[in-house]
């Protein structure tokens, strides 16, 4: 085997959906691929009226996917994401086509050994987070303010019997584009498998795909009537953590299944609409001025029933498009050239996380043949968060920011540095540093400059690392009590994010470290920890679940302070929290300390 052909078998399989492939299938794929190349601006494929020959994989540069009708941008493919797969399982062409962004090295793969992967646990767990999710857009839509949820729901509803296979299941939501399959039972009551379902019951429970769906649905289903309206019922889908809800007539008869998408349509709209504000926006002050109305957004969008996390989800994407607009102006008013370099998020942002109270982490890295630049880009950096700063959203309290030496670097010394951290992680802040390098994204420039991301995608390579991640994460001991509090010899507050979420967030980047999972939510990465076998797919969904409900407190508490203008910060007053949250705040607690007790003597692994 070329080296060539080698780099190709090492990239498809440190990449999704190929991750599992077993080594003889996965040398076919090698054997029937080509790398090709494209400059920017290059169409390589329109799906426009035709099915695909070919499946492709970005290996290095970027690719969009822009609509036919107005050649809009729909999606945005970075290295190691694949396109044309849509088309190619659903047998018809589609509406769109895919242009390279960046100059561009592609993977193109045979659609038919592709095809076949797709029917594999990892294929359908794919899918089912990626195939049909940009489906949603071709129903009715509506948010709380008086619309029943019968008006929001098609009369098409995709019906099978108890003992249709969990892979026939998928193969038709996947060509109905929808997330859900409704199991008629014999009772005439319904079960229910979602997307969600496929994850947890199957892929991570290691079950065949062809296991019969019985066995796998929730039944019965939660159901509400056609004549409730939008808010009663997306309260009662956050209340119960549901995403998908059958709806009846008075009858008993399934009018439709309502997806927390379709009551989430108008904050879409809304977040589209600052986006193109932003993106038009001609100068610093201008910028600003739109700025504001980020600060209310979270507000606006939560009050109008969009669950925390997609609430969180609307704001990062939203500020993603405030930085880069700052830092398109801020090039400009520099006079320099655009071309070199790459600015990466940090922290909350990065992970698609943010919240009213988070500040903006950044860094810079850049060609090695800039390095006499390296001042003048800094200087870029130091004006972008000056526009920044007057948007609303302050630099990183702690300094990591791209004006800083230590997170601006040439692309080198980011590798040089990231494996040396990974070497001795203890010298020069070496874990503090990882675990911001771990969940930088690159919002503006050449994807390939984040030269940090494969060393840490290797991290499983060296052990001390990851075991010092692990301890790390194990250290953030759940608290009851404010330390403040207990100074003061006083009970009342509590810090959501440094005494519950923190532990969450930090123990689900060592599990997906272990599964060799960068850049991701933490629910992504808690349940690559499962699949992987780092914690237990019960310890994932119970921290998923406690990480759901302190956003959603989080997010409530810091709305109701930009509502009275006061900072938003995660410091809550007990008293004040109601009964029931109180309740699943101490809950939540304690499933947080059980988790950390289990891996704990689970056994720590020796150096």
């Amino acid at each position: 085997m070329g080296s060539a052909d080698t780099a190709v078998r090492d990239f498809l399989a440190e990449h999704t959906p190929f991750q599992a492939m077993p080594e003889e299938e996965l040398g076919r794929l090698v054997d029937g691929a080509r790398v090709e190349e494209f400059p920017p601006g290059t169409v390589v494929a329109d799906y426009s009226g035709r099915v695909p020959d070919d499946v492709w994989m970005v290996f290095d540069g970027q690719v969009t996917l822009h609509a036919s009708a107005d050649d809009a941008v729909i999606d945005t493919v970075n290295p190691g994401g694949i396109f044309g797969y849509t088309p190619m399982l659903l047998g018809e062409g589609m509406q769109y086509h895919a242009r390279t962004a960046l100059p561009s090295k592609l993977i193109r793969l045979p659609a038919e050994l592709v095809r076949s992967q797709f029917a594999s646990p990892a294929g359908l767990a794919f899918l089912a987070s990626s195939a049909w999710k940009a489906t949603t857009g071709t129903r009715p839509s509506g948010a709380a303010g008086g619309h029943t949820v019968g008006e929001l729901v098609d009369s098409e509803v995709l019906t099978v019997c108890p003992q249709t296979t969990v892979r026939d299941a998928v193969i038709e939501m996947t060509r109905h584009k929808v997330s859900y399959v409704l199991i008629r039972l014999p009772d005439s009551g319904l079960g229910i498998f979602t997307d969600r379902d496929l994850r947890t019951r199957v892929v991570a429970a290691g079950l065949p795909v062809d296991v019969e769906i019985s066995r796998v649905m929730t039944a019965p289903a939660r159901t509400v009537t056609a004549d409730l309206t939008t808010e009663t019922v997306l309260m009662e889908m956050l209340e119960s953590g549901v995403r998908h809800m059958p709806v009846l007539t008075g009858r008993g008869d399934v009018v439709g299944v309502l997806e927390d998408a379709d009551l989430l349509a108008a904050s879409a709209r809304q977040s589209f609409t600052l986006r193109r504000a932003i993106g038009s926006a001609v100068d610093a002050h201008e910028l600003q001025r739109v700025g504001q109305r980020v600060r209310r957004l979270p507000g606006e969008v939560f009050r109008n029933g969009t669950k925390a996390s997609a609430t969180s989800a609307i704001l990062s994407v939203v500020v993603d498009s405030l930085v880069r607009r700052a830092l398109e102006i801020a090039v400009a008013e520099s006079g320099g050239d655009a071309d070199g370099f790459a600015w990466l998020t940090l922290g909350s942002v990065a992970r698609r996380e943010a919240m009213p109270s988070s500040d903006v982490d950044t860094a810079l890295s850049w060609r090695d043949e800039l390095f006499s630049r390296a001042d003048g880009l800094r200087a870029v950096a130091a004006r972008t968060h000056s526009i920044l700063d007057g948007c609303g959203l302050p630099s990183d309290r702690n300094g990591a920011v791209a004006t800083a030496p230590g997170f601006s670097r040439p692309a080198s010394q980011w590798r040089a540095a990231s494996q040396g951290w990974l070497d001795q992680p203890l010298r020069d802040h070496g874990l503090i540093m990882s675990s911001l390098l771990i969940d930088a994204r690159v919002v503006w420039g050449d994807p390939a400059l984040h030269t940090a991301a494969t060393a840490y995608r290797r991290l499983r390579d060296h052990p001390e690392a990851l075991r010092l991640q692990l301890l790390d994460a194990l250290s953030g001991r759940v608290r009851t009590r404010s330390l403040r509090d207990v100074l003061a010899r006083r009970s009342g507050t509590f810090d959501l994010k440094s005494h519950a979420m923190t532990p969450i967030v930090n123990l689900a980047r060592w599990g997906g470290l272990t599964a060799g999972l960068t850049t991701a939510t933490t629910p992504a990465r808690l349940a690559a920890a499962a699949h992987a076998r780092a914690i237990s797919t019960q310890d994932a969904t119970t921290l998923s679940d406690v990480f759901v409900m302190l956003q959603r407190l989080r997010m409530a508490h810091q709305v109701d302070q930009l509502a009275v203008g006061h900072t938003p910060g995660d410091v809550v007053t007990m008293s004040e929290l109601s009964p029931l949250n109180r309740s699943l705040l101490n809950e939540g607690l304690r499933e947080i300390a059980a988790v950390q007790r289990r891996v704990r003597q689970s056994g720590i692994p020796p150096v």
